[in-house]
Parts: C-alpha cells; sequence; structure tokens
C-alpha cells in the first residue's frame, strides 16, 4: 500500500500533470476509502505485522498520527528525525515530550515503539534559500510552488531513512506525505513516492516498502483517523504538544493547538480540525 501529508494548501494556483485524474482519486477515496475500508479495519481487532518499521517523525500532526498508525499495526516501531536547519526548529524540541507520551498510550505501543534516531542534514539548508529554512516572507514563485518547497527534501529524508532502515533491518518506511491538502509540493505526490521506492530497493537490492497512509485524505479525515488509533487523549496530544506553524510560534493554545493562526500551515490545520468539529469531512459532507 502507497498511500501520506504536507501543511500548505494552494491547490488552485497549482498545475501538474493529469491534474484531472489525481482529483478523480481523490474523490475517489475521500468517498470510499475512509467509510468502507479504514473505519472498518480499525474497528476490527487489528492484525500485528511482523515487520519492523521506521516512521519519519518531525513532530507535527501529521507524523505523529502516522506513528500512531503504524503502533497500531507493526511490531516494532522505530523513529527518525532531521535537523535540517528549518526555521520552525521548535517542532524538534518537542519531539522528546511526543514520544514519552505515545509511550503512554498503552503498554503494547511502549513495548513496540523503539529507538529514536535524529540526523544531522544540515546541508539541505546549505544547499536552497526558502521561506522553511530563512526568515523571508511566504509567497508563490514563478514556478507555480510557493517558496515553502525545499527542493529535494522529502527525497532526501525517505533516502536516508532507507539507509537507516536498512542497517536496522527494517522493511517499512512511514512518511506523512500527501496530495489531498498540500501545497503542490512534487516530492509529495504517490508517484513520487512509487518511483523512489522503486529506486530504493533497485539501489540497495532492497524490499523495503514505503507507506503513506494520509495520501489520499484530508487534514479533517486526518484529525478523524487521530481520534480512531487514539481517541480522544490522542486528539489532545496532538492539540496540545505537535507543532505544525512555519513560524516557530508557541504563544497562544488555540482549540486546534499551538501556533501563529495565519501561516498557511497554521490555515490548513485549523481549517481541517473545524470541519472534524463539525462533520463536514468529504465523506460526510
Amino acid at each position: 500500500m502507497l498511500s501520506g501529508a504536507t501543511d500548505m494548501e494552494m491547490p488552485d494556483q497549482i498545475a501538474y500533470p493529469h491534474r484531472e485524474s489525481r482529483i478523480a482519486a481523490r474523490r475517489f477515496y475521500a468517498n470510499f476509502t475512509i467509510p468502507a475500508v479504514l473505519i472498518l479495519n480499525l474497528n476490527m481487532k487489528q492484525h500485528i505485522h511482523p515487520e519492523g518499521a521506521l516512521v519519519l517523525f518531525s513532530g507535527g500532526q501529521d507524523s505523529t498520527t502516522c506513528l500512531a498508525w503504524a503502533l497500531s499495526r507493526y511490531q516494532h516501531v522505530e523513529t527518525i528525525g532531521f535537523d535540517y536547519g528549518q526555521r520552525h526548529a521548535i517542532e524538534l524540541t518537542v519531539r522528546p515530550t511526543l514520544l514519552e507520551k505515545i509511550r503512554h498510550f498503552s503498554p503494547d505501543w511502549n513495548a513496540r515503539l523503539g529507538a529514536d534516531h535524529m540526523i544531522d542534514l544540515s546541508l539541505i539548508s546549505q544547499l536552497s534559500a526558502t521561506a522553511m529554512t530563512e526568515n523571508i516572507a511566504i509567497e508563490m514563485q514563478a514556478n507555480g510552488l510557493p517558496n515553502t518547497f525545499v527542493p529535494g527534501r522529502n527525497l532526501m529524508f525517505m533516502m536516508v531513512a532507507a539507509t537507516l532502515a536498512y542497517r536496522r533491518g527494517l522493511t517499512v518506511l512511514v512518511g506523512g506525505m500527501c496530495e489531498t491538502d498540500f501545497s503542490g509540493y512534487p516530492d509529495c505526490r504517490d508517484d513520487s513516492m512509487k518511483a523512489l521506492q522503486i529506486a530504493l530497493n533497485l539501489g540497495m537490492a532492497s524490499r523495503l516498502k514505503i507507506e503513506t497512509p494520509l495520501m489520499w485524505i484530508d487534514k479533517a479525515q486526518t484529525w478523524e483517523l487521530a481520534g480512531q488509533l487514539g481517541e480522544q487523549a490522542l486528539i489532545d496530544l496532538i492539540r496540545e504538544h505537535t507543532h505544525t506553524c512555519y513560524l516557530g510560534e508557541r504563544g497562544a493554545l488555540h482549540d486546534w493547538g499551538y501556533g501563529c493562526g495565519t501561516c498557511p500551515a497554521c490555515a490548513l490545520r485549523a481549517r481541517g480540525y473545524q470541519q472534524y468539529l463539525s462533520g463536514q469531512t468529504p465523506a460526510t459532507a
């Protein structure tokens, strides 16, 4: 299953190949995947796969939801984070607290959650000048992508994660990439992840699998998924202890969590939370 999310949404300003087929796919998965498959699976006793998984864990809403998803499915789960000189480095500060609190959700999750790995990828900020790595205004670029796009970031994340997974004997990589509520980042698309999985396995003579459980669901459904995985306790944990804001703001606690409330990441998270509370997901709207 190749299925994952980022933070910002400007879909009407993004042009990319096969847009019509992608939109059709989104509508199909919105109408059927959540109510007919995902909820059914979550309400049944979850089969625990013997494979080991490595979750790309930033400390944000999406990666925390993905971690819970992995802990509900795999016998052994490890986490990996990246310090790439991000402007919102506060997300790295909240990671240890998040991991410790997740361990307390259940004895099973505690037993399955293994080592955390922090990797220095400051090379990324040396190679690119973006609103994610420099104190500049967030705006659209001439190529139709926002300047929060860090070229090659997710590709490098996955490549480094695959290298670590190979050494650790882990066979599943889990990432929060998504092309439903997203800013058009090319390295968050399903096609990119499928192609990357093939390239990694060819290059390492391995059988790694990339899982992106948020790929075809929006932010409201991501909140819903968190509730199904960890009930209200996980929703509260995400609200109070994860970080999404591009500007690194952790002053006031809003109903949807901490953040400036105005950057694209905050706007998307807040809108998704309100839609979740009101039940306005694509499956029910």
